[in-house]
């Protein structure tokens, strides 16, 4: 059988709203349970009224009724927690702090003075309140571990709280690093903070009931997705289709118009043929009888018969001109144009842009010879670091190698088409990545600018810019990797947000006349808070 304590499992009694034990509970008609006034306040908030555990949604409000057995067993709950609570049991104790000054065997603390930094038993205690020189030290219930209240510096008890940062301090702290703060004692800001303790706990009920209503809205709309995933399937699907349709419709008008226009060029061509041979031939026959006549001496017949066949024919050459030009040059030229735009609406969608991309990645590795002296390039040569303490002689001189800054370039150059990357910017405060011309400076202070031959995005002091922009952005999402696009040819550099899919930057009329190469700097390390490094990522396979 079941004991008491499982059958009252505060697990089983707790409102799914409120997430404590049930309060007046009552139940509605798909069987679950909510405190009474929790139910209410939920469905105040909603246009409409749903079970906020399984989302079934009732036409009208429905009537609460107690629920007698639940609201028993919560009592009953209640009553149970109170006795296990006042009842000593088999409850692990609270540990003990034992006196410092008892050599064998230790006896329990009843007092902890914050002056001697020593918990006392009643009989060690005794000196604190005979002794005119102790009776002025401080004294407080036992407390375990004072060491750790103790000042590292000064080695003397932290009875002080610095508001400016928020740091317990001592009396000699105040004098020293924390000089001209403001400082109280920790009763004082005890008191103060205290004061807030019910105005801190009803903010984060309101913080609660907030994400309580969140995760109703996200599972309602999870329990939407796939239904409208499927409507917008069937949606997309059938405006294709009737695209499709329209356009073998298009494509067989447009073909039986070109057999319809060579047909008609046929024919007329066909009359041409028959008309120009019989012309042809009756020339023939007249040239063969002034030939003939020539050879005749009779004046009379001679002048009369020349008359008569040198007249020329009674019509002229037909015109070569066959009808409309058999050439639909015109209409292809629209219809490149329309799939060049079907292209750039495709290509509106994140999903489907960033897959185009990727099937131009390119496989880069970091180049040692133009790596910045105080770079650290791994192995594979995928990852760059910043190594404060590196000396210039650990590198050895080359033209290539970039003298200022933390700057390095990939191996690999391109001078046409197109190519994609992707860099791993995680951690990191404050970076440059993009691409530049062969001939960039490298020996001397720089700006990343476009006039300098940069085509970059960057972030410092929070702030994210392409470098042929003026005005920072602040992204919604914090970057974790960071995608490059580059088309040579149309002169456009574009950024990424890899995670995403979503643009963060677009560089266009770009005039390209070197060869390009894949960019990167790490920046200073900032006291460690800028050393995590640039990562050269895998560009995921696309499908």
């Amino acid at each position: 059988m079941a004991s008491a304590s499982s059958l009252l499992s505060e697990e089983r009694l707790l409102c799914s709203i409120c997430l404590d034990v049930f309060t007046d509970p009552v139940s509605i008609q798909c069987g679950h349970n909510f405190c009474s006034t929790c139910i209410n306040t939920y469905w105040d908030s909603k246009d409409t009224c749903q079970c906020p555990m399984c989302n079934e949604k009732f036409s009208t409000r429905p009537e609460l009724r107690v629920n007698t057995f639940i609201s028993e067993l919560a009592d009953e709950f209640k009553k149970f927690v109170q006795v296990k609570a006042s009842t000593p049991g088999p409850q692990l104790p609270a540990v003990d702090v034992l006196c410092d000054i008892c050599s064998e065997i230790k006896e329990k603390a009843v007092k902890s003075c914050l002056t001697c930094l020593t918990s006392f038993c009643e009989s060690h205690l005794e000196p604190h309140r005979r002794v005119a020189g102790l009776k002025g030290h401080t004294l407080s219930e036992p407390v375990k571990n004072l060491d750790d209240r103790m000042c590292k510096t000064h080695n003397k008890m932290t009875e002080l709280y610095c508001l400016k940062e928020e740091a317990f301090i001592c009396v000699l702290c105040l004098k020293a690093d924390h000089k001209g703060h403001n400082a109280v004692p920790l009763e004082e800001q005890y008191e103060k903070v205290t004061a807030t303790k019910d105005e801190a706990q009803a903010n984060i009920q309101k913080l609660i009931q907030t994400r309580i209503e969140k995760i109703a809205e996200v599972e309602e709309l999870l329990h939407v997705s796939p239904v409208d995933c499927e409507k917008e399937k069937q949606a997309t699907v059938q405006v294709f289709t009737e695209l499709i349709q329209s356009i073998q419709a298009s494509q067989a008008e447009l073909v039986e118009a070109i057999e319809q226009r060579h047909s008609a060029i046929k024919q007329k061509g066909e009359e041409f043929l028959k008309e120009l041979r019989r012309e042809l031939t009756e020339l023939k026959s007249r040239s063969s009888q002034l030939e003939h006549l020539s050879q005749s001496e009779d004046h009379y017949h001679f002048l009369q018969s020349f008359q008569t066949l040198s007249k020329p024919p009674r019509k002229s050459c037909p015109d070569t001109d066959l009808g409309p030009d058999l050439s639909f040059q015109a209409t292809r030229g629209h219809l490149t144009r329309l799939k060049q735009r079907v292209d750039e609406i495709m290509e509106e969608i994140p999903e489907i842009r960033m897959k185009r991309m990727r099937e131009h990645a390119v496989d880069l590795t970091f180049d040692p010879d133009t790596a910045f002296r105080s770079l650290v390039i791994s192995e594979e040569g995928k990852q760059v670091t910043v190594e404060d303490n590196i000396e210039k002689s650990n590198v050895t001189d080359n033209p290539k190698r970039f003298e200022i800054g933390c700057q390095v370039l990939a191996k690999e150059g391109f001078t046409t088409g197109k190519f994609y990357f992707e860099v791993q910017v995680k951690g990191k405060i404050s970076w440059i990545v993009g691409v530049v011309r062969e001939s960039v400076d490298r020996k001397t202070n720089t700006s990343a600018s476009v006039e300098k031959g940069y085509w970059t995005f960057s972030l410092a002091e929070g702030k994210y810019k392409p470098s042929a922009y003026s005005k920072p952005e602040i992204l919604k999402e914090e970057l974790q990797k960071l995608g490059v696009f580059v088309d040579y040819n149309k002169g456009e550099v574009s950024f990424y947000n890899a995670d995403s899919k979503s643009q963060i930057g677009c560089i266009t009329g770009c005039c390209f006349t070197e060869k390009l190469y894949p960019f990167f700097c790490l920046q200073l390390n900032n006291n460690g808070r800028n050393s995590a490094p640039l990562i050269i990522t895998p560009v995921p396979q696309t499908h």
